[in-house]
């Protein structure tokens, strides 16, 4: 499934985030919550959640097994904007944290195969001794 070359930042917005909203969808939903709650939780539309359920939306990439269990545990802690904000975040980080990005992004787009986080700074640290790039990361 290589394309083109793509940043990891791309990979997370066009491959990540639909698949953590497919993810937390599935688990709403098996937690008993109705998909116009879960579209109201997920700010997306209603149909959006159905098609995350039925995996025709969100589908190109798979987690591995610790990722999916933080976004079970994040399915149950959003409650409203502040909380979907801040797991989404949450989910985010440990996506890169536990390597998951870097193989997916390698995957998915055509990257040298010896491209790992440390070599190009993926994850931030310090770039000019004043600030930290990368801060979200």
């Amino acid at each position: 499934m290589t394309h083109t070359f793509l940043q990891p930042q791309e990979i997370e917005v066009f491959y990540i985030l639909p698949a953590l909203r497919r993810y937390l969808s599935m688990y709403m939903k098996l937690q008993g919550l109705k998909q116009n709650k879960i579209a109201e939780l997920l700010h997306i539309e209603k149909s959006a959640v159905s098609q995350y359920i039925k995996k025709k939306r969100g589908n190109k990439v798979e987690f591995s097994e610790n990722v999916l269990n933080e976004i079970s545990k994040s399915a149950s802690k959003i409650k409203d904007e502040f909380s979907l904000l801040g797991e989404t975040q949450r989910l985010l980080r440990f996506v890169r944290i536990s390597g998951d990005l870097c193989r997916i992004h390698k995957n998915i787009s055509n990257i040298p195969s010896e491209c790992e986080p440390e070599k190009i700074n993926c994850f931030g640290g310090q770039d000019d001794g004043n600030r930290h790039a990368g801060i979200c990361y």
